[in-house]
């Protein structure tokens, strides 16, 4: 993400993740209420081991009347225990239902957040730094919140009790113990901030390697055909030893902080035994107490020990969260106003271009001062260098992007006043490199309108050219592709795409010149289909391909983001200008 993006303090982000859990408020409150409950009956245990124990060394020649106290007291100890473990389950399973449920509603506003932000944010950040973000960063945030939140109130409300107890128990003893708990407590402060740097550290680090390995795969035949597995590999474990570097840094703080809390805690343990026993010595303080004062100590040393293992997962669910709700933060421009906006039943089809202007960074101008009309029908072809602007004309008419100056219309409507859903259902694309999803034909083709039936699917292929191929494969359009389209050719591959182009009846098309990577007969097919794709449709063309764009309405050629020249194929070769060239130096190089 942008470095300059503000952090979020711990207590923002705590602020945020409880608006989440209000919702299950009710499952939340019988969960500490379970926990009340276990706290309660682990400090009552001790107290029914104390009984015992008085029993035991009291009435040990009481003869029968003895033996009944001693075994129903046994009986005691068996029934709080198997209250414990109801109470338990209670605290666990409700915490666990509110923490599952809240990162379920995070996940699924964070998801639906990224896919409704810009294209300027996906060409900003890595996309293994997204992908990290969505499930590292989530899923460290869902372990943190059930680890934190059981074990911080179901701990504190031990320790508590454990305390108030010791109180009662011999006060004298318990000050001993509440002297050395500053000490803790400041300990723990001081690794608390070691570890908040830390944590977030290693979710960068995690991040740095996910995305790594997506760069990679999603590029393997470069990397192989390059002969760079080595160099990949090599680059990789560089990017893996520092996220172990980082682990190991976590690692090595909780593993000094842990022994370093038992370490004082001994002192104090040694300290009270001297003194306890001295208190028995001196007739203040019955043995059975003294007992079950140490019993209760090692009973609360368990929420004292891990308070230092909750300090560590605190820091790790506000790193977690500090990166989730960084990117929930990135305003969407482009929906923010959504809820004015007019929404059209059917439109012609006719876009202008009114002085527009449009930069991705301030300092680089992109597009200049373009004016262009479009009827309905028309068809509207774009050539020039790569770089010229091209594409980033087309990408407009969607709302990829928004001008910086300048507006589009649509039928005499700015496209900002449309609402953007609506607006992108009158627009089909196909683009250049053939995106295709992992799933059937028949779901990729669907892709253009969900509701359709088999009858509309079948002729969006025939239309496209791709019916006869797919009926040749066993399962016919119940056939698999891999990610990405794997196991199509490349044509295939575009007349899937156009189907489903055809598919989705859009008014308006943009075509990133869909046949130039192609062989000559699958280009023949391709183009047969695109003819269908653009019969009583407005259409802009992005042209490699200068031969493919002789019958286009008007040709518009674009040189450093402006309109050099416009016309037809035979006026822009009367003109003897840019386009001229450009015409003739393909010619000659076929």
């Amino acid at each position: 993400m942008d470095s300059a993006q503000k952090q979020i303090n711990s207590i923002e982000i705590l602020k945020r993740v409880s608006k989440y859990i209000f919702p299950y408020k009710g499952r939340l409150a019988g969960g500490v209420f379970s926990m009340l409950v276990h706290a309660f009956l682990t400090i009552f245990f001790v107290r029914v081991f104390q009984d015992l124990l008085e029993t035991i060394i009291s009435d040990m020649a009481a003869g029968r009347e003895g033996i009944i106290r001693l075994s129903w007291i046994a009986a005691l100890m068996v029934l709080v225990y198997f209250l414990k473990g109801v109470a338990y389950y209670g605290q666990h399973y409700l915490v666990a239902y509110v923490s599952q449920k809240s990162i379920k509603d995070i996940r699924d506003d964070l998801y639906y957040h990224i896919q409704n932000l810009s294209l300027s944010f996906y060409s900003q950040n890595k996309t293994g730094d997204i992908l990290s973000r969505i499930t590292n960063d989530v899923h460290q945030l869902e372990s943190s919140m059930i680890k934190t939140t059981v074990g911080t109130i179901d701990k504190l409300f031990t320790l508590i009790g454990g305390l108030i107890y010791l109180v009662y128990l011999n006060y004298r003893l318990t000050i001993i113990l509440v002297l050395i708990l500053p000490i803790i407590f400041y300990v723990i402060t001081v690794f608390n901030k070691k570890l908040k740097r830390i944590s977030r550290t290693v979710q960068v680090k995690i991040a740095d390697v996910s995305d790594v390995i997506q760069e990679t795969v999603s590029a393997v035949r470069v990397v192989k055909s390059f002969g760079r597995e080595e160099y990949e590999y090599n680059k990789f474990s560089d990017e893996n030893q520092s996220n172990f570097r980082a682990k190991m840094k976590q690692t090595q703080y909780g593993a000094i902080l842990t022994p370093l809390i038992e370490f004082i805690a001994a002192l104090s343990f040694t300290a009270i035994l001297w003194f306890g026993g001295y208190e028995v010595m001196q007739g203040r303080m019955r043995a059975s107490e003294l007992i079950a004062f140490f019993t209760l100590l090692i009973t609360i040393s368990d929420p004292l020990r891990s308070l230092t293992k909750l300090s560590r997962r605190f820091q790790q669910l506000i790193a977690a969260g500090e990166r989730v709700f960084e990117i929930m933060d990135i305003e969407s421009s482009l929906r923010t106003e959504d809820k004015d906006k007019i929404e059209l039943d059917n439109i012609e089809g006719e876009i202008v271009y009114n002085n527009l202007n449009f930069s991705y960074n301030r300092n680089e101008i992109v597009l200049k001062d373009i004016n262009l009309c479009a009827s309905p029908g028309d068809i509207i072809a774009f050539v020039g260098q790569s770089g010229a602007g091209k594409t980033t004309l087309v990408d407009l008419l969607p709302r990829f992007y928004d001008p910086d100056k300048g507006y589009i219309t649509l039928d005499g409507h700015n496209l900002k006043d449309i609402k953007i859903d609506n607006l992108r259902s009158f627009i089909g694309i196909v683009p250049q490199e053939t995106i295709l999803f992992s799933g059937t034909l028949r779901d990729n083709i669907k892709y253009g309108d969900l509701d359709a039936d088999d009858e509309a699917l079948k002729k969006a292929a025939v239309a496209a050219n791709a019916h006869e191929f797919i009926i040749e494969f066993p399962e016919g359009y119940d056939t698999m592709v891999g990610e990405r389209g794997v196991g199509l050719s490349g044509g295939q591959k575009q007349r899937i795409s156009i189907a489903r182009a055809i598919l989705k009846d859009p008014k308006i098309l943009i075509l990133d010149e869909a046949t130039s990577s192609l062989d000559a007969e699958s280009e023949s097919l391709v183009q047969e289909a695109l003819e269908h794709l653009m019969e009583h449709r407005t259409t802009f063309i992005i042209a490699h391909r200068l031969s493919t764009i002789k019958n286009a309405d008007k040709i518009i050629v674009l040189e450093n983001g402006q309109i050099v020249e416009r016309g037809s194929h035979q006026e822009l070769l009367k003109k003897d200008g840019k386009y001229a060239s450009l015409y003739q130096g393909q010619f000659i190089e076929k």
